[in-house]
This record gives C-alpha cells, sequence and structure tokens, in this order.
C-alpha cells in the first residue's frame, strides 16, 4: 500500500512556500521563524476578506483560499498568541503546509513552566482547515485551548487539501493520513505518571506520533472544546516508535472536564478515531465512519462520559483497490500502570451510554486485523448502557467481543459491566480458548447479566430500514434504560437501545448520523 501523500514535500509545499506571508513573527523565543516575503492579504486587491494572523504575520488571501507557509505554522514554531479562523466566503479554505502549534510545548523537569492561561485558537462556523501532507497536525500545548464550535448548519471542517480539486496537485483523491490530525494535551490525570511525579509538578508524557508533553493532576482541566465538526482523512502510520506510535484523527491527552466534544464526524482515519489517554473529558452525539484502527481507543485512567456513539465499519476504494477499514469499535484498556505508586490515578471507568457498533467481515488494510465490536484490556472497569453491537457474518477469528487475559480482570473485579444491550453477532465472542473468566464464569453467562442483557445473532433484525437506527420491535425483547437512575444530567433521558431511534428523524442527532453515513457511503 503506498500512501502517496504522506510524509511527501509536493508541488502544494513549494507554492505555499512562495506565497509568502509577511514580517517578523512574533511568538516564542524558542522560534526560529526564518522571515518570509511581505505577502499578507494585499493579494486581493483590497478585498476585506482577512486571513488569520497573529503578531505581524498572516495568511496570503489569493481571491478564494488562505495559504499558510512554513513561515506562519511549521515544526519549529509555537504560536503564544490568540488565533482565530473565520469562514470564508465562496467555498474558501484555510490551507496549511506545517504543523500548527498552539502555546508553548513544555517539560516541567526542565527549567520552563506551563502557561495556565496560554492562547486560544478560535475556529468560527463554517470555516474548513486543509492540510496538505502528513507533518500538517494541529497541536495544542497545556494550557492552551482549540475552541471549534460550529453550527449544525455551519459546521467546522478538518480535511486533507486534497478533497479540493484546485489544491490537489497529486491526482490523487482524499484519503486516509493525508494529514496528521488533532493532538491535544491536557493537565489531568493519567497512570503514565506516578504519584510523586504529579504532586511534584513533573507529569510530563510523551504524546504518542510527535513528541509533545501532558499530563499534571487536574481532572476538571478546560483545553477547550469542539462542537459541530468534521475531521476527514486524519493520522499515519507508525512513526519514529515503531508500530503502536501513530496519529490518530483526534488525541485527547489528559484531558479534562472542563473541555467537551460533541457532534463530531470522524471519518475515515488512518489510525484510532478518538484516543483518551488518561483525564475527564466528555463526548457526545459522536459518528465514526471507516476508521481503520479503533474509533474510540480508552487508555491510561479515562473516567469521562460518552453518549450517542454511532460507529460503522465499511470500504473504500484506493487506487483501484477495495479497502476494508475498522478493527475494534472500542478498544478499552485500563491502566498504563499500577499499584501504589499509582494509587492517585485509577484504572479506566468511563460510563458510555447508546452505542451503536456495525462491523464487516472484513480484516483492515491497517494491519490485517478483523473488524471486532469492543476489545477489553488491561483491567477496564466501564459501566456500559444501551449498547448495540452488530456483526452479519464473521469467522472463528473474529467477533463482538474480545477479552485478553488482562481485560478479563474488570469483570473479576465485578467494575466492568452492560446493561439494557443486544449482541446481535454471528460470533458473539471472540475464540480465545475456554472463553471462561477466573472464576469459571463462562463469558456467555456472564453478558446476560441477570436477563438485563440480550444475546441474539447475526440473522437478528436490530436495524431498522434506515440502516442506523435501532429497530426495538423485531427481534429486541429487552427494554433500553432510561438512564434516570444514573442522576447525572449529562446523559438524556432515553427509550431506546443503540445510538439513535427513528421516532424523530427530525432531529439534529438522526440528521447528523444520516448525513455523515451518506456521505461515507458516497466517498
Amino acid at each position: 500500500m503506498k500512501f502517496n501523500t504522506l510524509f511527501k514535500i509536493s508541488a502544494v509545499t513549494t507554492a505555499l512556500f512562495l506565497a509568502g506571508c509577511g514580517g517578523d513573527i512574533n511568538v516564542t523565543p524558542t522560534v526560529n521563524n526564518g522571515g518570509g516575503a511581505d505577502g499578507g492579504n494585499g493579494g486581493d486587491g483590497g478585498n476585506a476578506v482577512a486571513c488569520a494572523s497573529y503578531g505581524d504575520v498572516e495568511g496570503t488571501y489569493d481571491g478564494q483560499d488562505c495559504t499558510y507557509d512554513e513561515n506562519f505554522a511549521s515544526a519549529t514554531i509555537e504560536i503564544d498568541e490568540d488565533i482565530t479562523f473565520e469562514e470564508l466566503p465562496d467555498g474558501g479554505v484555510h490551507v496549511f503546509e506545517g504543523a500548527l502549534q498552539i502555546g508553548v510545548d513544555c517539560d516541567t523537569t526542565t527549567s520552563c513552566e506551563i502557561n495556565q492561561n496560554g492562547p486560544v485558537m478560535t475556529v468560527e462556523p463554517g470555516a474548513t482547515l486543509a492540510f496538505t501532507s502528513g507533518e500538517a497536525i494541529i497541536q495544542v500545548a497545556r494550557g492552551a485551548q482549540l475552541n471549534a464550535v460550529g453550527t449544525f448548519d455551519k459546521p467546522i471542517k478538518f480535511t486533507s487539501a486534497n478533497e479540493f480539486d484546485r489544491l490537489n496537485v497529486s491526482g490523487d483523491a482524499p484519503r486516509y493520513a493525508d494529514w496528521g490530525g488533532i493532538i491535544i494535551n491536557g493537565n489531568g490525570i493519567t497512570n503514565q505518571c506516578t504519584d510523586a511525579q504529579r504532586d511534584g509538578g513533573t507529569c510530563n508524557v510523551e504524546s504518542e506520533g510527535i513528541v509533545s508533553y501532558y499530563g499534571g493532576n487536574d481532572n476538571t482541566d478546560d483545553s477547550g472544546s469542539i462542537k459541530y465538526a468534521k475531521i476527514w482523512y486524519a493520522g499515519s502510520g507508525p512513526r519514529d516508535g515503531g508500530p503502536g506510535d501513530d496519529l490518530n484523527s483526534l488525541t485527547l491527552n489528559a484531558v479534562g472536564s472542563g473541555s467537551s466534544y460533541e457532534f463530531i464526524h470522524i471519518h475515515q482515519g488512518f489510525d484510532d478515531g478518538i484516543e483518551f489517554f488518561g483525564g475527564k473529558a466528555d463526548v457526545k452525539n459522536v459518528v465514526f465512519t471507516d476508521t481503520q484502527d479503533d474509533s474510540m481507543d480508552i487508555d491510561a485512567g479515562w473516567q469521562g462520559r460518552a453518549q450517542f456513539l454511532f460507529i460503522k465499519h465499511g470500504t473504500v476504494t484506493v487506487d483501484g483497490n477495495t479497502n476494508y477499514m475498522g478493527n475494534g469499535g472500542f478498544e478499552a484498556d485500563g491502566e498504563k500502570n499500577n499499584g501504589p505508586d499509582y494509587s492517585q490515578a485509577p484504572t479506566s471507568a468511563p460510563t458510555i451510554a447508546n452505542v451503536t457498533i456495525i462491523t464487516t467481515d472484513g480484516k483492515s488494510v491497517r494491519d490485517n486485523d478483523p473488524s471486532i465490536a469492543t476489545k477489553f484490556d488491561d483491567n477496564f472497569q466501564g459501566q456500559m448502557y444501551n449498547v448495540l453491537k452488530v456483526k452479519e457474518n464473521g469467522t472463528a477469528d473474529d467477533g463482538c467481543i474480545f477479552f485478553t487475559t488482562d481485560g478479563e480482570a474488570g469483570v473479576d473485579n465485578g467494575e466492568l459491566d452492560f446493561y439494557s444491550s443486544v449482541l446481535a453477532c454471528t460470533n458473539n465472542f471472540v475464540n480465545t480458548g475456554d472463553n471462561t473468566f477466573a472464576d469459571g464464569e463462562t463469558y456467555s453467562a456472564w453478558y446476560p447479566n441477570g436477563g438485563v442483557n440480550e444475546i441474539l445473532d447475526g440473522s437478528a433484525t436490530v436495524l431498522n430500514d434506515d440502516g442506523i437506527s435501532t429497530d426495538m420491535t423485531s427481534s429486541i425483547t429487552i427494554a433500553a434504560n432510561d438512564l434516570t437512575a444514573l442522576n447525572d444530567d449529562f446523559f438524556t433521558p432515553v427509550d431506546f437501545i443503540g445510538a439513535l431511534s427513528d421516532d424523530d428523524t427530525s432531529s439534529e442527532w438522526y440528521q447528523w448520523v444520516e448525513t455523515a453515513v451518506a456521505a461515507a457511503d458516497a466517498d
């Protein structure tokens, strides 16, 4: 498999560099900005359209798009001022070749200090940000914020420059790994640090993919919010650290509960859709389509909440080849470390409700692993409500639920349970041997949870004709959990299992899913 747009220097790179943008750059003292010819917005003959700017440097407007060369954003520039990206008229986009780094990264074991009142990157409704290479990312330092809040009618988009014919010099259709994705570093709690490191202010975990630092002792950390946004064609394959050292579509590194992520569509990412490393950020109303690895990857002690997640594995055509997309709907890992030195950072124990996971019978082009609904590892201890898992076809080496030996510990400890949930799978459990827990209970005896949950099979009718909403009348015989007993205003009361009902097809959530799936099917 060739990733033609990953790690290359293209004609787009050259064009953006020649576009130039002006003046001295007012950034942190460690920045090597390289200068740049005076350009700014003069290219439009005085048009009032404003490209983003900070200090004395700004993007260049060509009459439709704003371009930002490596004097504006790169791996050597950390923007330490507030910056805003507005919607451009006539379908214009903000185009980047380099890394857009917001805030000053800091390893507190050195002489630096985290600026907890760092800069804010604001993306306004309707704005589109497009990226031209696998090195182009958005990276937000601890203390800084990314606030990308669109509207239902004017969502924000983060995508590949190849999506636009005028910006696509390679001739390739947009695809996974065209750009690097979004990395947000928070001050939250992760069991990648010891208690002593947190207490001493020296918790500095290196982010996967491209090194930056995260972690602390504040699970209320506010690193900003994303709402009504699309993140398409992001991520990358193994980086310097080898397999597993990847870039995701959206990485939330120890991001706290002051942040929120709602109404997001993540499509065709190379690695994970959203990966959590600790923290307590909440997510709601999120669609994942055709993500190569895991749609929701939970790790290092995430304590957040989630509701209304729609996950669909599928296929994409690349260079004439049909590629299957998707490993796990969830990869749910509890802890990187445990024991007395990590007593302040418990294992992952989120509360998650109203999830639909639709798998395939193929193996992901990423690593030839099968499409499964959920993988549990490392003593994961979440509580799962109203979850629907669907696998119409499968083989003995795949299924809807997979436990590692360490993953079984979450059940053995009595902290991992499903409520009002349905398995509608040809193979319910991945065949790993005798499929029993340490106390001798079988997986198939554990899952029903005293009749609260239901095991069907791959031929059961659990989806309506729309292919996305749950059919509560044909095969499913259990009732949904209305969630009111959780006594938590985050959770919307429901009367259905899975991510959505067809009772209100005019709702924003129904239309968000419908639009996302239609776009994925057409891609």
